[in-house]
């Protein structure tokens, strides 16, 4: 059966630049070993994808749709259709005095972030800092292999599923996670790790509308998405009665 758009399904993949062949992103834990790029935090698994959402590059969603479950597919992808073409304005001059007002010392490869966009440094000549803010993909043809391994139909196995991708905590057990959907209306209920996060609280609510924002564009039956935290007080721990030691006599009274 066809894949429609707003279908939930799980997905592998590895996506390689087409000119060098190196893969900068996939499902595979074997393949990301042997590339070098292996994330200790991350769990090589099937995605879950919701079709036609925000999750992958529009293009990628157009071919996925031709496939079925259990399907294969290579596909190769101009970077006008990717990450697009590299945009000279983005790459900006800035002087090294404004990294030394913030005790920063830049180097060669140094990722930054200026006013909320992601930057990399290119060179350092002098006083001045080349920072490229183009996509570290822009300019480059990719190529994605795609495997559709199944299709989902259960709402909390989607839920779960967008967690995952979106919330961004790798401690965070998924299946721990309480949810219930009543009157158009998602309940989540995190693993209880979630409350010990070590990221700020500006980062991890915009993880939460990351997922409530998929949860409610691709799921038909939900309109509202809830996250609950909740504290519950611990059981006091029970007494145990001990025996007492039976009496040793010394030698002087014996």
């Amino acid at each position: 059966m066809p894949i429609d758009e707003k279908d939930f399904v799980k997905l592998n993949y590895t996506g390689r630049v087409k000119e060098t062949g190196d893969v900068f992103d996939t499902t595979y834990e074997e393949v990301a070993e042997e590339a070098g790029i292996k994330n200790e935090n991350k769990d090589y698994e099937p995605m879950v994808l919701a079709v036609g959402s925000s999750q992958l590059i529009p293009k990628l969603h157009d071919e996925i749709k031709e496939l079925e479950v259990g399907d294969k597919k290579t596909v190769v992808i101009p970077c006008e259709e990717a990450f697009g073409k590299r945009d000279p304005s983005l790459i900006q001059l800035i002087p090294m005095r404004e990294f030394k007002k913030q005790n920063i010392k830049p180097f060669v490869g140094m990722p930054l972030t200026l006013e909320g966009n992601p930057g990399v440094v290119r060179t350092i000549d002098g006083g001045r800092v080349r920072v490229d803010f183009n996509h570290e993909l822009a300019g480059k043809d990719i190529e994605y292999e795609l495997e559709i391994v199944d299709t989902i139909t259960d709402n909390d196995e989607k839920i779960k599923g967008l967690i995952k991708v979106y919330y961004g905590n790798p401690t965070l057990d998924v299946e721990k996670t309480e949810i219930e959907i009543e009157d158009a209306v998602a309940k989540i209920t995190l693993d209880k790790l979630a409350g010990f996060e070590q990221r700020s609280v500006q980062e991890v609510t915009l993880s939460k509308f990351r997922v409530a924002r998929e949860i409610y564009e691709n799921i038909e039956e939900i309109e509202k998405v809830q996250f609950i935290d909740e504290y519950e007080k611990p059981e006091p721990e029970e007494e145990t009665e001990t025996e007492e030691a039976p009496e040793v006599l010394s030698d002087d009274e014996e």
